[in-house]
This record gives structure tokens, sequence and C-alpha cells, in this order.
């Protein structure tokens, strides 16, 4: 294994040191072998999942009516709520889990998608001599270990570039990441390593060589963030746990104990955000686990208490492939006022972030202009003069809620804590706060620790630690060739379904509808560009997907990695919710308007509105403003000064060229600015003017009627696939 553990007297030491010395493929083969053997070593300690698959949320909201008395109740679904729900359930306490909105909708679903140990802390650990940071940094090394055993699907280890451009700063960094490695031991994943300059351009091309003197390579973790958490939720369900998403906690409730007087907590009074009804929940014990949210939680406890919580917002913005290799990540240690920006490859595209700024507590963040042009900034430091870093290549934007802590038992209460804080209120709630996503499991471990102890609980030790997640077990990297040969899926849709479900992707692939083509037999997609397809949504659904939000967002990443194609994909989305949820006319449109508004505010489409507007200003030479009113009015022919579909079709009829009315209906919706369906003169000078200062690129409607305007007597096919979409 690449962590150690004591499992009956037995320490199991293994191979993640082994990687400096095997081929990564020779390592993946050794990792597999391991992570078989950790999970028959946990299973000797577990009984078997008490369900084959998680129950209904029906079903769930069942039990958590009808049970007298938890042991456990935990009021948040993020990582490490689902985390402290799976480590109560396994230790064998009756254990339920409620969260507001859906499973990882939160922070837990807007990370850097880094399971990582914090190089950074590292070296303020060493440079400031801090015994706090180191620990934390050598406990997420031992959990970033685990991770990547229990969830093989769904995370991997990713090489990262440190790019040095002064000869000085080469033995510095050598040195800090090479005790980066140390510190990890047996759970290194693969020895770091020095890249000569030349090197450095063969494996990231795109780099800035002026003034580079070479480049150190480390490795980490990387992972699907939301899945990772969903696979957490689902395995607690699947062991007993009653889960349940849409679940809003109105006020806690509270007994007097008779041995001491005092009120203690004792469960809480849940609603159903979905239909209104509320209920009692009853527990033992109460576990606080909401994130930025912690304070009102705590609040609802004790009106007078504190508050710990200190909310940081972290966006991100993503950008096609070609920014970056596919395997091949990039960390800037120094930007222009101090923070650290990683430059990863995601989902086969990439992903650029974060920033760290003080924040409101909200449930809706909404990522800034400022934020996203700063992080575009320091993109081009790095990148070579050769690639234009536009504004209008930012597929999607996100901020995130970190929730940093002060911890109520020290002595300095405004003295922020790196690590996780664990604290228990007189009524006897626990909190837990802080921490980082890649150390969710060593928090529940603690958590549940201190609720066992506070609570006189019966219960042994956690038992988690190689524990795998929902659909990692018989999960292998030659397991999408299966679905392939046995269901007739393209190679990237079964690629796309292994990496998401592991070995639950054979559940997936008998949901997928007939294409009606000789090849691929099934598997529908959701739009072009993305692997996803129907059945995923179908699949979602029993995955407690209850919104098209929760689709488009957490079931499949499309609103994380393009707005554009989220929002087309939208309507296919929702009108198979409705049918397998049956929602009438009203709840759809409800559903539509409520997800668009999602991807307009909360994941960048505002930002792209900003980009485009009729207050954007015309800034083009006269000889290019002549040019594209020549490329206009060969659309509108009878000098009206706008066109319509009905312009756009006659010259497309002209050439030869049939289009589906909906997708020009797309096509000239993305640049009406007045959305009175005409595209004017004004609208497209400004869309011309957007697009040569780079903050609008991939316009359809652009390259429409270039291309269109080339061929009118060559009579080719136009193509009309966004051009990476960017916003």
């Amino acid at each position: 294994m690449a962590f150690q553990k004591a499992v009956k007297g037995t320490i199991l030491v293994g191979g993640g040191a082994l990687a400096t010395v095997l081929g990564l493929s020779h390592f993946a083969h050794y990792r597999r072998k391991q992570a078989n053997l950790a999970y028959v070593e946990a299973a000797d300690f577990i009984s078997e999942p008490v369900n084959r698959e998680p129950p209904s949320r029906e079903a769930q909201l069942l039990t958590l009516q009808n049970t007298a008395e938890f042991d456990i109740l935990v009021i948040g679904g993020g990582a490490t709520g689902s985390g402290c729900a799976l480590d109560a359930v396994t230790r064998g306490l009756k254990t339920a889990l409620v969260e507001r909105d859906d499973f990882s909708s939160g922070t837990s679903s807007r990370s850097t998608k880094l399971i990582h140990g914090g190089v950074r802390y590292l070296q303020k650990a060493i440079m400031k001599l801090d015994i706090e940071q180191y620990r934390m940094v050598k406990e997420a090394l031992h959990e970033r270990a685990n991770l990547l055993e229990i969830a093989p699907h769904l995370s991997a280890p990713l090489p990262i570039m440190l790019p040095v451009y002064k000869w000085w700063q080469l033995p510095y960094y050598w040195v800090g990441i090479k005790l980066y490695d140390l510190v990890a031991g047996s759970n290194c994943l693969k020895s770091s390593y020095v890249l000569s300059k030349s090197r450095a351009l063969e494996h990231f091309p795109m780099l800035q060589k002026d003034k580079l003197v070479g480049a150190i390579v480390y490795y980490d973790g990387q992972h699907n963030d939301a899945r990772m958490n969903l696979a957490i939720a689902l395995t607690a369900a699947r062991y007993g746990a009653a889960t349940a998403n849409y679940m809003e906690v109105v006020s806690l409730l509270k007994k007097t104990d008779p041995e001491t007087g005092k009120e203690r907590v004792s469960g809480a009074r849940c609603k159903d955000v979905l239909t209104g009804k509320e209920f009692d929940v009853r527990a033992k014990c109460v576990i606080n686990a909401t994130g930025p949210f912690t304070d009102s939680v705590r609040k609802m406890d004790d009106k007078s208490s504190a508050a710990i919580c200190q909310p940081s917002a972290g966006v991100h913005i993503v950008m096609p492939g070609y920014y970056s290799p596919e395997s091949m990540g990039l960390l800037d240690p120094a930007t222009s006022d101090g923070r650290v920006i990683f430059f990863l490859p995601w989902q086969k595209m990439t992903i650029a972030g974060t920033t760290d700024t003080p924040t409101d507590i909200t449930h809706h963040p909404i990522p800034s202009e400022e934020d996203i042009n700063f992080i575009l900034n320091e993109v081009r430091n790095y990148l070579s003069c050769d690639v234009e870093v536009r504004r209008g290549d930012v597929l999607a934007a996100w901020s995130g809620i970190r929730p940093l802590v002060t911890d109520p038992n020290s002595a300095d209460t405004q003295s922020i804590s790196r690590n996780h804080v664990v604290d228990i209120s007189e009524s006897g709630l626990i909190t837990i706060a802080g921490g980082k996503w890649t150390t969710y499991r060593s928090m529940a471990e603690d958590t549940i620790n201190a609720a066992v102890k506070t609570h006189n609980l019966k219960a042994g030790p956690s038992r988690t630690a190689g524990l795998f997640l929902q659909g990692g077990k018989d999960w292998s990297p030659t397991l999408y060739i299966r679905l392939v040969q046995d269901y007739g899926l393209e190679s990237e849709v079964a690629q796309h379904l292994a990496a998401t479900y592991g070995d639950k992707a054979f559940e997936v692939a008998k949901m997928a509808s007939v294409t009606g083509k000789r090849w691929p037999i099934v598997g529908v997609r959701l739009v072009s560009e993305f692997p996803y397809i129907e059945a995923e949504v179908k699949y979602g659904i029993k995955e407690y997907a209850c919104t098209a939000v929760d689709m488009i967002s957490r079931r499949t990443r499309l609103a994380f990695l393009n707005v554009q194609a989220a929002e087309e994909a939208l309507p296919r989305i929702v009108e198979l919710m409705g049918r397998e949820l049956n929602w009438d006319d009203y709840k759809k449109e409800e559903e539509l308007e409520r997800a668009k508004k999602f991807l307009y505010y909360e994941m960048g489409y505002k930002s792209r509105s900003e980009q485009l507007t009729d207050r954007t200003e015309i800034s083009l030479l006269p000889s290019d403003i002549d040019r594209y009113k020549k490329r206009f009015h060969k659309f509108d022919a009878d000098q009206k000064g706008f066109i319509t579909i009905v312009d756009v079709q006659r010259v497309l009829e002209s050439i030869s060229v049939q289009m589906d009315e909906n997708t020009l209906h797309e096509i000239l919706n993305e640049v009406d600015l007045n959305k009175n369906g005409q595209v004017e003169l004004n609208e497209f000078l400004q869309l011309m003017s957007a697009i040569q200062k780079g903050r609008v690129s991939g316009s359809r409607l652009a390259i429409l009627m270039k291309t269109a305007e080339e061929n009118l007597d060559r009579r080719v096919p136009i193509p009309v696939d966004r051009s990476c979409g960017g916003l």
C-alpha cells in the first residue's frame, strides 16, 4: 500500500516509494494490486454494505422520519460531512446525514481538483519553524496516498512542473521539493526530478522560454472533486447511513440531561426543501460539518457563540485544452501579489486558479471579473508570447468559499488555523471546521472519535482507511475496453464512463439508448463536444440528483467545463429528468430557468455578457468597419439594418447548405444583445470589435458569416461547431 496502517497487529508497508524505480504503467499495476489487498484487510473488520445499491431518496426520508433515535446526525453533505457519515456508519453507529442543497454543492465541488499535501505550506513550515503546518502537510500526504488507493477511477497522480527563471532558484526549489518527497516517505507517488531548459520545453512547449533556466517536476494527485464527494456519500448510504440531500435544518432540538440538569442537543428539526414537509430527526450526537456556514449552525445552538469562520474566495477559470499539455501541470510559486497559481490539465480542458480574497458568506458565490483577469495576467507571464491568452477563451469560471477558521479553544482567537478544528459546545454540539479536501477522511475520524468519547457511544476505531469508495473495488485501467466491446460505446464515451463511475459504468451502459447509427451502437451524447450521454441523466437520478443544476454541475461536470455547452444540453436534460420524475410543464420551465440563472451568475456566463453588451465600445479601423459592413450586407440584402434567421437561411440555401432552425436560433441568440430576435449592424460590429480584442472567441455567427462570404461561389459546407466556445 502507499500508506501504512496497523491491521490485526500486522504492519502493511508498501509501494508508493517503489514508483521511483518502477515505470508509471508498472506502478499503476502495482498500486492496483496493493489496493485490492487494502480492501481485503479492511473488509475483515467491516461487514459488506447492507445495500447493493443506495436506497432511493424517498426510502431515506422514511428512515429519517421513522427512526426513534440515531447515534449520529451529520449536518452537511460536503466532503467532510459525507466522510463523517461514512466513518460513523462503518463503526456500526446508527447514522443520518442531511444536506440543505445537493451533495458537494458548495466548496467541495469548486476546488482546484488537486489531492495534495501543500508545497507552499511545507515551505512556510520550514521557514517559520511551524510544527502545526508541518504536521498538516505530513497528514495530507498520508491521506493523499489513501485517497488515490480507495478511488482509483476518480483520481490519479499528476506531474506538476515548477519552471525556474533564475539560476539561484534552481537549488532552492530543488531542496524544497525534495523535502516534500522526504516528508511523504513511503507515500511518495514518484520521485521529483530536474529538467533542462530544452527538456522542459519538450514537456511544456507553450511555456515562456526567454530566460528559462530549467524546471523541477514533482508529483501530486488530481481528482474529480464533486464525483469523489458523491462517491463518499453513496458509499455511506450503501453501508446503511440515512442520507438525504435537500433537507434543511430549521432548528436544533434540545432536552435536559437528567444527571447534570443542563440542556443537550438531541437532534434537529428538518425541512424537505422540495416539498416543504418538516419533521424531527433525533440523535444522541449532532455534528456540524457545514463548511462556510459553520457559524450559522453554532448560533442555532448558542446565539452568543463567537464566529470562528473566516471565509476566503477562491476563483478558478477553465480554458481550452490546448493551453496545457495533456499530462503535465504547472505551478507559479510566486505571483505578482505573492499568491500561488496552478495551471492544470483537467477533463481534457485546462484549469487555472486560485485567488485568495476575503469574502462574505453566500450560497451563491460569483466569480468577479477582477479575479478572472488576475488569473489571466498571471497565465500570460508564464506562457510563450506565441500563445495569445484571450479573455474570450474562458469557457467557465467559478468561485468557491474556503472556510478558514480560528480555533475557539486557542488563547489567540484571531489566529487563523491552517489545520482543522474540532469544537465541542457546552450542549454537546460537535463542530468540525477548516482543514482541506485531501484530509477529509482524517478530519472525519477525529470528529467521530470526539463524538464517541463525548457522548459515550459504543464504537470501535475508524475503519475507513483502505475502504474502497463506490465504483473503485473492481475498477481497472482497461475496464473501458469491455464497455466498448460489450455494449458498442464510443471509446471516448467508454473511457469517460469508466473514469466517472468505475465498476458501476456497466449499469450506466445498460441504460444507454440506441443511436440508430452503424457506430456507436449505443450512447446518445447530450452535446457533441463532450462524452456525456443521455443515460447518465437517468442514472444520475438514482444518485439522488433532484434538479437540472445537480445534473449539469455535479453528476456531469458540463457546467464546470463549458457553460455554453451546458446551456445547450439543458433542454434535453430537463426533458429526460421530467420524464423520470413526472414533472409537469410548469416544473420543467422552472428547472430550466433556475439552471440558466445558475450558469449566468455562478459559472461565469455573467462575465461573458459583460464582455459583449450594447455598451461595448467599437474600436475598429475604418477599413475594418467597411469590410465587416460588406459582410453584414451580404446577409441583410434588403438593407434593413439587421438580420434574422430568415436572412441567414436564405444565404445558406443559396449555397445549398441546410441547417436546423433551432441551431440557427441559438447562433443568433449568442449575439442578440437586446434579445429582440434579430442581430443589428451595431451588435455585429461590437462582436467583431470584441473578437479583435480577445474578449470573445469562437463566435459561431462570426465564423458562419465569414465562411459564407468566402464560399458563396464555391458551395462548400459551413462549419458551425464552437471553436472552443469561449466566454
